[in-house]
């Protein structure tokens, strides 16, 4: 029911900066969950971070500090700011959307990023 798409991911080196986007569609953006999720080759998928409608926000300890989620409900666009990264960060990141109502979860693409010198 929803679309999302990711974009924003690359190759960036260690301490550098990158902002990942997720544009939905086709369901009403104010009352889902938006969050970002990651997996690394080899590895389970992990939280990386989520916002309510409202703004509460959770983020893995991992990311604390660095990382920052948002979203812009005019917009139906969730963010992710990566600050100071590391290469244990590359992963490919998945955006995704929980109706609060329904429960239903939809899920991006993902885009790759890769943190390396």
């Amino acid at each position: 029911q929803v679309q999302l798409v990711e974009s924003g991911g690359g190759l960036v080196q260690p301490g550098g900066s990158l902002r990942l986007s997720c544009a939905a569609s086709g369901s009403i953006f104010s009352i889902t969950v938006m969050g970002w999720y990651r997996q690394a080759p080899g590895k389970q998928r992990e939280l990386v971070a989520t916002i309510t409608s409202g703004g509460s926000t959770n983020y893995a300890d991992s990311v604390k500090g660095r990382f920052t989620i948002s979203r812009d409900n005019a917009k139906n666009t969730v963010y992710l700011q990566m600050n100071s990264l590391k290469p244990e960060d590359t992963a490919v990141y998945y955006c995704n959307a929980m109706n609060v109502v329904t429960r239903d979860n939809d899920w991006g693409q993902g885009t790759q990023v890769t943190v390396s010198s």
